[in-house]
């Protein structure tokens, strides 16, 4: 059985779940930020930062997942068709 540390799996695995982690933390933060601050009477800062929050995060998540795992799958088709 191969066996690949957390490490490589972090930086040069292809599956995508570890790469965008940190856009979706900050998304889920957002959401709970939001939520709170949606329900809260004298808390609607506190809703329109988690909004942006939630915002931030959904489209860091995206962006991390196309340049960490899409960069390299691209990079290798393309390198094909050359040959």
């Amino acid at each position: 059985m191969f066996r690949r540390s957390i490490s490589t799996i972090i930086h040069e695995g292809e599956e995508g779940h570890a790469g965008p982690l940190p856009g979706m933390v900050i998304a889920a933060a957002g959401a709970v930020a939001l939520g709170i601050g949606a329900a809260g009477d004298d808390l609607g800062w506190l809703a329109i930062a988690g909004g942006i929050g939630l915002a931030v995060g959904i489209l860091a998540a995206f962006l991390m997942h196309h340049m960490m795992v899409e960069y390299g799958i691209f990079e290798r088709l393309e390198s094909l068709e050359k040959k």
